[in-house]
């Protein structure tokens, strides 16, 4: 390889085809809108019924978007995400797997029916449809898939237990992929975003006292916006980052380092 071969061809997603998991709300719809900019089709498997927002912000693009109204975490539901999205697109190229929860609570009151939900589809569901997801990606010799990790992937954090376990299971998890399956020409890497001003947070932001402890923390003084995610997941998505592999992508403007 020549370095007169690179172009910015290499962000390019054209005739790739993508699954974002919950791509229909919070930041997976900033992920699936940003993977439709670079040309990439969009298989979108969510529990949250679509108003057609997404479809119409996806399609405005001129790629094709599939829905599946689905809940992963049930039995076989992985499978036939991964089938479907092969059947509807032609083959899968790229696994964002975006959709998570997280309830809260004292530790003392943390019990298994706040955990469980959280294992579920935080990181049980990740896994199966990483798992289903290579099954097509080996033989093709290709593949991208991105774990939607955290701060958290690094930090405790209060309040919420299994956050942070399944975050740091999905940067494990991570890690152990892209040490079996490089072989395959497969990248498998992980984006943490930081303090970002979603639903999630708005309680946070709300209350002067907490919006300042997080402000404090971060050297650019400011929330994240969900545009500050859509190029680094493009990145991630691309060949442009096919030497990139069991990384994990920090977007906190700065939070880890204070």
């Amino acid at each position: 390889m020549d370095i007169r071969d690179f172009s910015m061809d290499y962000f390019s997603l054209k005739g790739k085809n993508a699954i974002v998991t919950g791509g229909n709300t919070g930041l997976g719809q900033a992920f699936a809108l940003a993977l439709a900019k670079a040309g990439a089709n969009l298989f979108i498997p969510s529990i949250m019924e679509d108003d057609g927002t997404t479809q119409e912000l996806i399609e405005n693009e001129g790629v094709e978007m599939k829905f599946l109204k689905i809940d992963i975490t049930e039995k076989g539901a992985p499978k036939r995400v991964i089938d479907t999205c092969a059947e509807e697109l032609g083959s899968i190229d790229i696994l964002v797997n975006s959709a998570g929860i997280c309830n809260l609570a004292p530790a003392e009151e943390f019990d298994r029916s706040k955990w469980d939900p959280m294992i579920d589809i935080n990181l049980t569901a990740a896994f199966e449809l990483s798992y289903e997801a290579i099954k097509k990606m080996i033989p093709q010799r290709s593949g991208k898939i991105i774990n939607v990790c955290s701060l958290f992937s690094f930090l405790g954090g209060q309040w919420s237990p299994a956050y942070a376990a399944t975050k740091h299971g999905l940067a494990g998890l991570t890690k152990a992929y892209c040490d079996e399956l490089g072989q395959y020409n497969i990248q498998i890497n992980g984006i943490a975003p930081g303090y970002f001003a979603t639903e999630i947070t708005k309680q946070t932001r709300s209350n002067p006292e907490t919006n300042k402890r997080v402000l404090d923390h971060i050297p650019a003084n400011r929330w994240g916006e969900k545009l500050d995610l859509m190029g680094a997941i493009v990145f991630l998505a691309s060949k442009a980052s096919d030497y990139v592999n069991g990384h994990l992508l920090v977007v906190d403007g700065g939070y880890l380092v204070r």
